[in-house]
């Protein structure tokens, strides 16, 4: 019987070590990756059945990776496994396509459940957070001003980018556009969030998990 692939990513090394000593056993890890870009790249390439996910990650974040690669690939079932508690959160992850939420310091043997219960096409939610996400579904208004829902998945790569402390022109260098477009998203962020300074720009990308601190 094949076993399960999967690829991880986590940008701490001692992590993506720990996960494969408990994965390893039952499934087959076809490769591990540091960054959300990375992950775009090799679960294009590499194909696996199962993305095991960090939120936080440099470059581009979890969520905006599980967005890419839900749109490449719909087969391809996403578990996040972060240290962020909150709904909003979970909310995000599954709204960009992800299967499953899993806490760090859950048991291991979660993750493993969780991984068997994407896999036969089911959710799966750390029951910590399973009663706040279903009130925060209750509460919420859809692409309401001020929403990361208004953004573009390019807008969203520039916003990480500028709360990471890159600038413009370094922007257009990783992105492969003009600092004059990206100077354009920059303040296009700013109309449609209805945000002042570029302070408050970045304290929204924390806020809304776009990046971590």
């Amino acid at each position: 019987m094949r076993k399960t692939r999967l690829l991880l990513a986590d940008d701490h090394k001692i992590v993506v070590e720990g996960l494969r000593g408990i994965l390893e056993p039952e499934f087959e890890i076809v490769g591990t990756v540091s960054d959300g870009c990375a992950l775009v790249a090799e679960a294009q390439r590499l194909k696996p059945d199962v993305v095991v996910a960090d939120i936080s990650m440099p470059g581009l974040n979890g969520i905006d990776a599980a967005r890419q690669i839900k749109k490449m690939d719909d087969r391809i079932k996403i578990v996040f496994l972060t240290m962020h508690s909150e709904a909003s959160y979970a909310a995000g992850g599954f709204d960009a396509g992800a299967s499953g939420f899993v806490l760090k310091h859950s048991a291991p043997q979660e993750l493993i459940a969780a991984i068997r219960e994407v896999m036969q096409g089911h959710t799966y939610v750390t029951p910590r957070i399973a009663g706040q996400l279903i009130s925060s579904y209750k509460n919420s208004t859809t692409c309401a001003a001020g929403s990361p829902a208004v953004l573009s998945p390019r807008q969203r790569e520039v916003l990480q980018l500028l709360a990471e402390g890159k600038s413009t022109k370094e922007i257009g260098v990783l992105l492969n556009i003009s600092t004059r477009t990206a100077e354009f998203h920059k303040y296009r962020m700013m109309e449609q969030l209805r945000i002042k300074t570029s302070a408050e720009l970045v304290q929204y990308a924390v806020k809304h998990g776009i990046v971590s601190t």
